[in-house]
């Protein structure tokens, strides 16, 4: 290869590469965060509100214990207590930093707490197929970034075949031979059912999320038969390596609104407040009762930004390469 017709090469593996390691580091990231205030948390005492944070595997908690000097780092010991802990004395303990190992409020916790009061399941049972197996979706995007960083084709369906091989084996070993799945669907279904108890019908539920996990995961098996077909067959084919894993910011709000849409509009009857069916806010600011809520990109969505961006520059200069005949 000439080094003319090296360079572009150079600089689409390049910019696959960042790519890549930026959509790892998504992965692991906070991606969108929603914060719940009212009048019975204070700012003082809470900052950030009822705050949590959502990740492509699960939704974790935002708060933070209270910083030294804030009213309720002065009022109250924020660490739990245990027989082991000796009755706090103003004047021998005034100097103990009680607080040590303190952490903040579990806000999924108070967040499903306040949102059962309207009817609302708790926020582990959204998108119960998509977060367990979101590391296999992105060990599958993984590979289809490898195989679009070599430009040409046979190299490129060995990286394809090879890959795929082993995130299929990963993910049949991971969900059938050590029990993930059924793991994950006794979580589920006791979670479904931490406030609204009704047994049966939950165990309906836990039953779907199984049937679903099956087909999406043999359905991803033949999802990948069909990339290295296509590949290949198809020569423009190969740049669907990089426009699809290109397209996981919009994946992601697409996914996003159509739980929180799910979660506003199958409010269980048994809640202690009865509210019409609405449309949680997605981005920006909302009010339901004296709460105000919040929904914003966090930092780990700038990342998937800028994977975009990459990714759709390496995907320019790859298609001039091909055009030019320098690259398959």
């Amino acid at each position: 290869m000439s080094a003319q017709a090296s360079k572009p090469n150079f600089i689409v593996v390049a910019l696959s590469a960042v790519a890549m390691a930026l959509m790892i580091g998504a992965y692991f990231a906070p991606i969108w965060w929603v914060s719940l205030t009212a009048p019975n948390y204070p700012p003082d005492a809470f900052p950030d509100g009822i705050r949590i944070h959502f990740h492509f595997d699960g939704v974790y908690n935002g708060c933070k214990a209270a910083g030294k000097g804030t009213r309720m780092a002065n009022e109250i010991i924020q660490k739990d207590l245990s027989h082991e802990d000796e009755r706090w004395n103003p004047i021998l303990d005034a100097q103990k930093d009680v607080d040590k190992g303190a952490e903040g409020l579990d806000c999924v916790h108070e967040m499903n707490t306040i949102n059962h009061y309207v009817g609302m399941f708790p926020i582990a049972t959204g998108a119960p197929v998509e977060k367990p197996l979101a590391k296999f979706f992105f060990g599958f995007f993984g590979v289809m970034l490898a195989g679009f960083m070599v430009a040409k084709r046979k190299p490129r369906l060995v990286v394809l075949s090879v890959g795929f091989a082993a995130v299929a084996a990963w993910m049949l070993i991971d969900q059938y031979a050590m029990g993930a799945l059924d793991a994950h669907v006794a979580h589920y279904v006791k979670e479904a059912g931490t406030f609204f108890k009704e047994p049966e019908k939950i165990q309906a539920w836990g039953d779907t999320v199984r049937s679903v996990s099956h087909i999406v995961i043999f359905g991803l098996i033949a999802v990948m038969l069909v990339v290295i077909a296509g590949v290949a067959k198809l020569r423009q084919f190969s740049l669907l390596l990089a426009l699809i894993p290109a397209g996981l910011p919009v994946f992601f709000v697409i996914t996003y609104s159509a739980w929180l849409w799910f979660f506003g509009h199958n409010l269980h009857p048994w809640g202690a407040f009865t509210v019409k069916p609405f449309m949680p806010t997605v981005f920006g600011e909302g009010k339901v009762a004296q709460f105000s809520t919040y929904s914003y990109p966090y930092w780990g969505y700038g990342l998937l930004v800028l994977m975009m961006v990459c990714l759709l520059l390496a995907l320019l200069i790859r298609r001039k390469q091909m055009r030019e005949g320098t690259a398959e």
